[in-house]
């Protein structure tokens, strides 16, 4: 490791988890392929879309317990 790399190191470990956590997210943002930040992006996209057509009432529900019930029916 070199000594930049241990200063860096030791300077993010100072911070406040807070801190270290949006530090972690940057880093790991900047390793990712444009691709995958479109598919995640899309996928935001979709994932705000779903919760307002649920928040209007536009999506149907389903209880829990019929859920549950299904995934055993199913898993026999």
């Amino acid at each position: 490791m070199s000594d930049t790399l241990k200063e860096l190191e030791a300077q993010a470990r100072a911070l406040s988890p807070e801190e270290r956590a949006r530090l972690a997210e940057s880093l790991l943002e900047s390793l990712r392929d444009a691709p995958l930040a479109e598919i995640e992006k899309a996928w935001e996209v979709e994932i705000a879309e779903r919760a307002a057509a649920h928040d209007r009432g536009e999506l149907p529900t389903f209880s829990a317990e019929d859920v549950f019930a299904e995934a055993r029916r199913l898993a026999r």
